[in-house]
């Protein structure tokens, strides 16, 4: 079986009992990056072998995988921060297993959208997740795409990038368009900043800003 395990995206109690179980009894932990995922095992003292698998290896690797868990080999598949496959590895491999009958176990955790979409007051009955942006090609094109969505859209973007994103959002959304920043979730400089996107360029134009970032906008009236 393969198990998709959510793992903390900062604050190390949000992990659950039962991800802690798994990663215990599982034969192989797949992991973006072997040296975060070895940090959370050593704190809760599992040894289970770590293997790399990120989205420089996983096409070449992908089918070597599925080959031992098709053979009765227990893997488990974690990302750097949050649920495999939602903006992180886990697509291919998921569906090369769905593909052969593997059977695929995904246990509930942390996804950094979800609470910076809940804790930002706008609304969230229906939304569209967009996660990271086309750095440049085909990147207007989607603004201009989610700037006529009638729901909330949410986006991931770099702490580098923050101010140049709110720019291009004011250009195809309006400067009084509603939307939040959500930054370091649950961590211990957590913020979450629900303005105008206009308040918002002026908000974080005064500060460094550090962390993953979440953005949440109103949809178009």
């Amino acid at each position: 079986m393969l198990y998709l395990v959510p793992t903390p995206i900062g604050n190390l109690e949000d992990i659950t009992l039962r991800a802690l179980r798994v990663l215990k009894e599982v034969s192989v932990v797949l992991a973006e990056d072997t040296r975060t995922s070895r940090r959370l095992l050593d704190h809760y003292s599992i040894t289970t072998p770590l293997r790399a698998f990120h989205a420089f290896n996983e096409h070449a690797v992908v089918e070597r995988v599925v080959d031992e868990l098709a053979s009765g080999v227990d893997m488990a598949l974690v990302s750097d921060a949050g649920t495999p496959g939602i903006s992180d590895p886990g697509f291919l491999l998921v569906r090369a297993c769905v593909r052969r009958g593997v059977k695929v176990e995904c246990l509930p955790g942390p996804t950094a959208f979800v609470p910076a979409l809940v804790a930002s007051g706008l609304p969230c009955d229906t939304f569209h997740f967009e996660g990271f942006l086309p750095h440049k090609k085909g990147r207007q094109t989607r603004l201009k795409y989610l700037a006529g969505l009638p729901h909330t859209f949410v986006l991931y973007e770099s702490p580098f990038r923050l101010l140049k994103c709110l720019d291009e959002l004011i250009a195809v959304c309006g400067a009084e368009r509603p939307a939040c920043v959500a930054r370091e979730l649950s961590k211990l400089h957590e913020e979450v900043k629900t303005a105008s996107l206009a308040e918002l360029k002026t908000h974080f134009s005064k500060k460094e800003v550090k962390g993953e970032i979440v953005m949440v906008v109103a949809g178009k009236d």
